[in-house]
């Protein structure tokens, strides 16, 4: 029949032998460190005893005590001066310490505790009082070391999300760069005529995606689309939506048709846009929608068709100055099927710009909440009427952290500029 392990007096087991607490006996009298050392031995506690406050000092640098019983008058270093450097010694565990004391006034107890002591025993000492007070250091240390494995373990769980966030951090600082290079040319002339764009996430990713691509003989088309949402899924719907717009693979191009000559033109922009919206809801599995501004521009004669799916209306700034912002709003891709898009056209004059913009522009708030707007973004571009090409979006973005109060803005901001000039015709 195996050994049976010791109970403590509130009837618990108690560790086995090798697992003994360590406990500390200190006082100036022999006699009183016997008998206390005598009553603890025989309770199954492993006892060190020290006749004074600084002996005690040295050997807690060098063991470590779970329990400290001190008596608090002693020559030399006092209970209380003992307890004092004691707390102030770096040590893995927490240590309980008792003082021994006929002091019973209050100020005297606040005193004890000030320094550190965690309990009192009042002399002459009683063996039942003793066990039943080292009984409540033990719980109180056995709460102290389960704490301290929840936080150690706390600390590792945080150093392996570090680990992992800063992985994923890395990631995303590609992802970034990846999604940038969608755009490998952010300035192009096309004869006369600039094109400038302009993409900023809110994040290391976004939901934003501008372009453009050649859409036939004299002929330019842009695109720009916001998917829902932010962050990575919206980062990775815009690159695959990169690749039925792309200005590259014109045979994969949904906004393109091939002539009998194998050349490609534009096709209707209401009708690529709703095959754009049954791809989606049939092709990919994603709740994301996003908003779409597709443009055929005629390079020679300015006239520009454009299709608007929910997107911000197009902003013409006439070469006066003026500017105007209309648009049937229109429906966003990819939300519901069966949807009519339709598509209307503008008249660019020599010296007019088109600007695309995405809504991180107008619904942009200041510091009250209120948003920018479309008179906001009026004011603006007629502050900046005689600037011109990528330094445009430069300080259309420095007025726009001015207007917020802050270089963070909420969501991304994207945007196409195309200042048009007939071939042949200077600025």
């Amino acid at each position: 029949m195996p050994a049976l392990t010791p109970r403590d007096p509130s009837g618990r087991r108690k560790a086995p032998v090798a697992d003994k607490r360590l406990i500390l006996v200190v006082d100036d009298s022999k006699l009183q460190r016997k008998i206390l050392s005598s009553s603890l031995s025989r309770w199954g506690y492993d006892v060190i005893e020290a006749a004074s406050g600084e002996a005690a000092l040295e050997i807690c640098k060098d063991r470590r005590p779970e329990l400290v019983i001190s008596d608090w008058i002693m020559p030399g270093l006092s209970g209380i001066e003992f307890c004092k450097e004691f707390r102030e010694l770096t040590l893995d565990s927490y240590g309980y310490f008792i003082l021994l004391t006929s002091k019973s006034e209050k100020n005297d107890v606040a005193e004890g505790l000030d320094a550190g002591a965690d309990d009192f025993l009042t002399k002459p000492v009683n063996g039942n009082e003793l066990r039943a007070r080292i009984t409540a250091g033990e719980r109180i240390l056995e709460m102290q070391h389960e704490l301290t494995l929840k936080n150690r373990m706390i600390g590792e769980t945080l150093e392996e999300l570090q680990r992992l966030y800063d992985s994923l951090d890395n990631d995303l600082i590609e992802a970034k760069q990846l999604q940038q290079s969608l755009i490998p040319e952010r300035f192009k002339t096309f004869g006369a005529s600039n094109l400038s764009l302009l993409l900023r996430s809110s994040g290391h990713v976004g939901g934003d995606l501008v372009g453009y691509y050649p859409a036939g003989d004299g002929h330019l088309g842009l695109f720009s689309l916001d998917v829902s949402g932010h962050g990575i899924s919206s980062a990775l719907m815009t690159a695959r939506l990169a690749g039925y717009l792309s200005g590259s693979a014109l045979d994969q191009n949904i906004a393109l048709e091939k002539t009998q000559d194998g050349t490609y033109r534009s096709r209707p922009l209401a009708q690529a846009m709703g095959t754009l919206n049954e791809l989606v809801l049939d092709e990919m599995e994603t709740e994301h929608y996003f908003t779409l501004m597709l443009a055929d521009v005629n390079l020679e004669t300015g006239k520009v068709r454009i299709g608007q799916a929910g997107h911000p209306h197009p902003v013409i700034q006439r070469k006066s100055g003026a500017v105007e912002q209309d648009g049937p709003g229109g429906f966003p891709v990819g939300l519901m099927s069966d949807v009519t898009f339709t598509e209307f056209e503008a008249q660019l004059y020599p010296g007019d710009r088109l600007l695309i913009l995405s809504d991180g522009i107008t619904e942009c708030p200041d510091s009250d909440g209120d948003m920018l707007g479309e008179e906001g973004l009026e004011r603006f571009l007629t502050d900046l009427r005689e600037v011109e090409g990528p330094a445009l979006f430069e300080t259309l973005i420095w007025n726009l952290c001015q207007f917020a109060g802050h270089a963070e803005f909420p969501d991304d901001i994207s945007g196409i500029l195309f200042e048009f000039q007939p071939k042949g015709r200077d600025r």
